[in-house]
């Protein structure tokens, strides 16, 4: 058995900042140079996907993409270096998150090499 959790970043006022959802698909358009391409590989439409990067744009009063017009063939969407330290430091902070807290479930509920959770299928 493992501990599990999400780690995402609010505002003050319980507004969703920054995410696991967001990171890939900043991730996602790194990779293809594409929010278009991005949005569907997320299962999303352009329009969300974009709308989604200028609020946490506006939120950080920074650029994280730069997108280029173009057409078939040409242009592009490229991260900013912002982008890529965030998405960096979101990472960090989530396997630092993971990782405190599969060692803490391991301290309050595994005694002596056995857990003190057991489901039905471990007696049988």
């Amino acid at each position: 058995m493992q501990a599990k959790v999400k780690v995402w970043i609010e505002d003050d006022k319980d507004n969703l900042v920054f995410g696991g959802g967001k990171t890939q698909i900043l991730e996602f358009i790194d990779e293809t140079g594409s929010i278009s391409e991005a949005a569907k590989k997320v299962g999303m439409n352009y329009k969300k996907a974009w709308t989604h990067i200028k609020i946490l744009q506006e939120f950080l009063e920074d650029e994280l993409v730069i997108a280029q017009q173009g057409g078939k063939g040409q242009g592009g969407t490229v991260l900013t270096p912002k982008a890529k330290e965030i998405i960096s430091t979101y990472k960090i902070l989530q396997k630092d998150i993971k990782q405190y807290t599969q060692k803490r479930y391991e301290e309050l509920f595994i005694k002596d090499n056995d857990t003190i959770l057991h489901s039905k299928a471990d007696n049988v």
